[in-house]
C-alpha cells in the first residue's frame, strides 16, 4: 500500500501490530526483535511488500545495540535518509511504536516466571530503552503497549502496588517535547474476538498541529486513541470455514475443507494480491492437529458434548481448559490467547485449536505464515529467571499470543492518521 505514512516499530514480535498498521496506509522502515524465530516471522511476510526490510540495515534484534553503540544510531538515521528520504534530525519520522516484553507484569507471564523480583528480569527495563530511542528519532508520535497487569505491578513483593506503573509513567513523562496520555482498553471493542485488556500510552509531539482534531470523535485517552469500532464475530462465524468432518488426530488439513461463508470468513481468506478469495479446495497452512491421548480426548469429547463441564471420570492434571464456544454471551468475548495451544478446546471437535485457528482469533491473515517450532514446553518457553536463565523460545503459538490483534492495530492506525494529517 502506498503512504507517506513511516513507522519503525520496536520489540515488533512476529508483526501484528505492524500489520495492522500497514492496513491503515504506514509503512514499516526499521524493525527490532530480539528473537529470531519472531524476526523472521515479521520479515517473510513483508518480503514482497517491503523486500528493503531484509538488509541489516533496517532490522535488528537487540534494541540496546542502538542504545549502546552511537554509530549504529548514525548509521540508521543516514540510511533512513538515503533509501526513503526520512530526515530523522529534522523530525519527519510520522510514527514510532513498541511493545516491550511483558512476561513479569502479565499475570500470565509472572506466575510461569518463578518467583523473582520483576526488577531482576531485564526485559521489564526495557521502557527506558524505548524512550531513550524517542528521544533521539522524534518521532511525531509514539505508542507504547502492555499488559493490564503493568498498570498494579510492583518491583518486589514489598513494594507499593503500582509502583512500577509509576516509573514508567515518569521516564515517558519525562520526554519533554511530547504531550502524553493513556487508556486501558479492550481488544473486543475494535473487532478483536478476545476480551484482550492492553494498556496504551500515547505521545504526540508538542509541534504537531492540533487543529484538525475537532473532527476526532473521541474521549479514549483524551482522543489520544479511538473509540470502540465494531463488535468481535462469534467463533462459529470466525472459523467454522476450517471445521474438517475429515480431520484425524495428530494429522493436517492441507486444504480449505469448506467455502467461506460469512463476511469475516472471506476477509481471512483474502489473499496477498487484495483481489481474489480463497477457494474450497484451495491449499491452506498451519493447520495441523495436536495429536492428544486417548484420555485427553476422552475429557475434550466430554467438554464437547457438556458444554464445556468435565465429568469427574475424565478429568485429567491440566484443569484450566475451557470449551471456546460457538456463540459468544451477552458481554461479547472472554478469552485472551496466551502462549499455550491447550488452552481452550475447539468448539465442535475434541480437541485444540491449530495455529492457523490460532492466528484468526488474533486477526493475522490466511497468508501469513509462521517461522521456528510450532509448540514447545517447559523451561524452553518459560526461561528461569530464578537461575539467570532469561532467554525463551518463541514457538508460533507464543508468537501469536503475544501479538497485538490485528484489528486493534489497525483502529489505531487510523486514529492516528487523523491527527497525522489535518
Amino acid at each position: 500500500m502506498a503512504s507517506d505514512l513511516h513507522v519503525i516499530d520496536l520489540f515488533a514480535g512476529c508483526g501484528g501490530l505492524s500489520l495492522g498498521l500497514e492496513k491503515a496506509g504506514f509503512k514499516p522502515v526499521y524493525v527490532n526483535e530480539l528473537n529470531t524465530d519472531a524476526l523472521e516471522s515479521y520479515l517473510v511476510n513483508r518480503d514482497k511488500r517491503h523486500p528493503y526490510l531484509r538488509d541489516p540495515s533496517f532490522h535488528s534484534n537487540n534494541v540496546k545495540d542502538l542504545v549502546t553503540k552511537p554509530s549504529l544510531l548514525v548509521n540508521l538515521k543516514k540510511s533512513l535518509d538515503r533509501h526513503h528520504s526520512l530526515k530523522i534530525d529534522d523530525g519527519d519520522l510520522d510514527l514510532l511504536v513498541g511493545g516491550p516484553p511483558c512476561q513479569g507484569f502479565s499475570g500470565i507471564g509472572h506466575r510461569r516466571s518463578y518467583s523473582v523480583n520483576k526488577e531482576q528480569l531485564p526485559s521489564n527495563h526495557l521502557y527506558q530503552d524505548m524512550a531513550w530511542l524517542i528521544s533521539k528519532l522524534l518521532p511525531k508520535v509514539f505508542l507504547f503497549e502492555n499488559v493490564r497487569g503493568l498498570l498494579s505491578a510492583r518491583w518486589s513483593s514489598s513494594g507499593n502496588k503500582g509502583e512500577v506503573w509509576k516509573d514508567v509513567l515518569k521516564t515517558f513523562g519525562e520526554l519533554q517535547d511530547y504531550r502524553i496520555n493513556f487508556d486501558l482498553v479492550y481488544a473486543k471493542d475494535y473487532g478483536v474476538p478476545q476480551n484482550r485488556p492492553r494498556v496504551l500510552l500515547v505521545g504526540v509531539r508538542n509541534d504537531v498541529d492540533t487543529s484538525n482534531w475537532q473532527k476526532i470523535n473521541s474521549d479514549v485517552a483524551g482522543g489520544f486513541l479511538p473509540m470502540p469500532t465494531e463488535t468481535a464475530p462469534n467463533p462459529i462465524d470466525l472459523l467454522g470455514d476450517l471445521v474438517d468432518l475429515n480431520y484425524k488426530n495428530g494429522g493436517e488439513t492441507c486444504f480449505y475443507p469448506n467455502k467461506a461463508t460469512t463476511k469475516v470468513q472471506r476477509e481471512f481468506r483474502l489473499l496477498l494480491n487484495n483481489r481474489d478469495i480463497a477457494r474450497k479446495g484451495d491449499s491452506i497452512t498451519e493447520h495441523k492437529y495436536s495429536n492428544h491421548s486417548d484420555k485427553v480426548l476422552s475429557k475434550f469429547q466430554a467438554m464437547v458434548k457438556n458444554n464445556g463441564l468435565i465429568p469427574e471420570n475424565v478429568k485429567t492434571k491440566k484443569f484450566a481448559q475451557r470449551l471456546l464456544p460457538e456463540i459468544w454471551g451477552s458481554s461479547g468475548p472472554n478469552i485472551t490467547c496466551t502462549s499455550l495451544p491447550d488452552d481452550y478446546v475447539h468448539f465442535s471437535q475434541p480437541r485444540t485449536l491449530t495455529v492457523r485457528e490460532w492466528a484468526r482469533l488474533q486477526g493475522f491473515p490466511d497468508w501469513y505464515q509462521f517461522a521456528g517450532k510450532r509448540t514447545t514446553g517447559g523451561i524452553r518457553r518459560a526461561g528461569n529467571p530464578r537461575d539467570g536463565i532469561f532467554d525463551r523460545e518463541l514457538p508460533k503459538y507464543t508468537q501469536i499470543g503475544n501479538a497485538v490483534p490485528v484489528k486493534l492495530a489497525k483502529a489505531i492506525g487510523d486514529h492516528f492518521k487523523l491527527i497525522l494529517k489535518p
